[in-house]
């Protein structure tokens, strides 16, 4: 009996790290499909009032569709540019650098690093050419999970009840609440300072003379997009623009966006507003949110910007009840 029990311990081990081997490459879509499932649960819920789940699932998840369309278009002809430009850009200055007469044996030196430069760069700009196929089928599985997740709600939100121990609904009631709370927190945080970070990139482009008001408030909508995708943010539309001034040869307007972008718009906005807008909504400490967050993301990549500070907000929970339950027993 001990031998078939061990048996099928090894079995549901090699299953177990197979299923892990199979999910794993496609963990980060999952995970943000889960977490955009759950920012628009409630519209899910009011929608599906009127017409059934399954339909208000499928409506959500046409219009994010069209809105993946139009942000992944935009995303491959941004990074081509800038890809291409980067290529051009290190090319021209090896092929001058080439031309200049230099002392002791250093045109030689040049000439056979640039020969195995050049090499990984073109390898460069043709992993970034395959590497769009692999981000279609995240893409697909972030959507078909995104549809999943809405459809089986009620059913995900049973079983997730179930899991908590007999005898412990209390502890386990209240880190769920918790981890809501965080979670909640984190999503609107999250809009409101992407919708902030638009209008100031709008403003930016417009009061610095860089495009006509139209154009600008093109600018802050791609924004407002960008900054929902983890990695990407807003950083790119003011790149593109400094690098388009650059070009032009107006080196002052494309260091002032730089300053403008970096300081109001992103990065920076980031590890200061964002942790206290989290932690003014979590009733958190500002610096456990920012610890959370940048802990987070060297931990688990870009996933952990919402993984730290709820695994952090956990742990505090815990302490209480630990301490609560220590001061009960004295």
């Amino acid at each position: 009996m001990k031998a078939e029990e061990i048996l099928w311990g090894v079995v549901a081990l090699i299953i177990l790290y197979l299923a892990w081997r199979t999910i794993a490459p496609l963990l980060s879509a999952i995970f943000f499909a889960a977490i955009l499932a759950y920012a628009v649960l409630p519209i899910h819920k009011r929608l599906a009032k009127r017409v059934d789940s399954k339909k208000s699932a499928l409506i959500l998840t046409a219009l994010l569709i069209g809105l993946s369309a139009v942000i992944t278009a935009e995303l491959v002809l941004i990074i081509k540019n800038l890809v291409v430009s980067f290529y051009e850009d290190i090319m021209t200055f090896i092929s001058w650098s080439l031309t200049l007469e230099l002392p002791f044996g250093t045109h030689d030196v040049l000439q056979r690093l640039y020969s195995q430069l050049t090499p990984k760069l073109a390898e460069y700009v043709q992993s970034y050419a395959f590497s769009i196929p692999k981000y279609l089928l995240q893409l697909v599985v972030f959507l078909a999970m995104f549809y999943a997740f809405l459809v089986n709600s009620e059913e995900i939100k049973r079983q997730v009840h179930a899991l908590i121990p007999g005898g412990h609904e209390h502890l386990g009631e209240k880190l769920l609440k918790r981890a809501d709370v965080t979670l909640q927190a984190l999503i609107r945080a999250w809009l409101l300072l992407n919708i902030a970070k638009g209008i100031i990139m709008t403003l930016g482009f417009w009061g610095f003379g860089i495009t006509d008001f139209p154009t600008a408030l093109l600018a802050g909508l791609l924004t407002i997009l960008f900054s929902f995708i983890p990695l990407f943010e807003g950083w790119m539309i003011w790149l593109v623009a400094a690098i388009y001034l650059l070009k032009q040869g107006d080196v002052l307007k494309a260091v002032a966006i730089s300053i403008y972008g970096a300081t109001l718009v992103s990065p920076l906005p980031d590890f200061t507003i964002r942790p206290k807008l989290v932690a003014k909504e979590a009733k958190l400490d500002e610096i456990m949110v920012l610890v959370g967050m940048i802990g987070g993301v060297w931990a688990f990549g870009v996933k952990g910007l919402i993984i730290g500070p709820i695994v952090l907000n956990l742990v505090s929970a815990l302490l209480k009840e630990w301490k609560r339950i220590k001061a009960q027993q004295s």
